[in-house]
């Protein structure tokens, strides 16, 4: 899952070597934090956050064959 993150956000940003994904496990959901660098934050959100929620439903249909629930942070 953290390759699919990457993949999405990479092409959306102007510093692909600052992306980083870390996942968080818990009893039952997976937190996923993405951290970009600080002029690519509005980037990845977009205009009233449409570019967060897209990546959030590619993400959170992703993680459906899972039996946990599948929450991204955007940091």
């Amino acid at each position: 899952m953290k390759s699919l993150i990457e993949t999405i956000v990479e092409p959306l940003v102007d510093h692909p070597e600052h992306i980083v994904v870390t996942e968080q496990e818990e009893e039952n959901k997976v937190v996923y934090h993405l951290q970009v660098h600080e002029n690519d934050v509005g980037k990845v959100i977009g205009k009233n956050g449409r570019i967060a929620k897209s990546i959030r439903t590619v993400v959170y249909a992703a993680g459906m064959k899972s039996n946990k629930k599948i929450y991204l942070d955007i940091m």
